[in-house]
């Protein structure tokens, strides 16, 4: 069954929302070291994460990082259940590679200059293709022979 996918394998897209996902983790680690470093905190604040205000570099870095493990989610489930079920078609792939694209460049604002239209544009037009990826999967299992 799956034999016929490694063209169009969506490991690969799997694979590169996974590295998103470390990229976002060792720059959220990076910064906490800095914060620390520099005085903003003391690193006794990361036993509870309390006592103290997390400066908003960290912040940003973490509340992404818990993000890239809540919407992201249906998106690698979506894509197993595709390569389960043999769904090949390059319209599958095509979103798959949308929704990571779309999901760094989310990353790129919400951790950079974190300017909220364009960060609410892009994260709702991945919950589209995420949608999408979904309805698309769903009709493919209705139209089954």
């Amino acid at each position: 069954m799956l034999d016929n996918l490694k063209e169009f394998s969506l490991i690969y897209p799997m694979f590169a929302m996974v590295m998103l996902t470390f990229v976002v983790l060792i720059k959220l680690f990076r910064s906490r070291v800095k914060s620390v470093a520099e005085g903003k905190i003391s690193g006794a604040y990361f036993k509870t994460y309390q006592g103290e205000v997390e400066p908003e570099s960290t912040i940003k870095f973490s509340r992404h990082y818990a993000n890239l493990f809540e919407a992201p989610t249906l998106f690698y489930i979506a894509c197993l259940a595709a390569m389960l079920i043999g769904l090949s078609g390059l319209a599958f792939h095509i979103l798959a590679w949308a929704y990571v694209m779309l999901r760094a460049a989310h990353a790129y604002i919400h951790t950079g200059r974190n300017k909220l239209r364009p960060r609410i544009a892009v994260y709702f037009a991945s919950c589209i293709v995420l949608l999408l990826m979904w309805t698309y999967l769903v009709i493919s299992v209705l139209t089954m022979p």
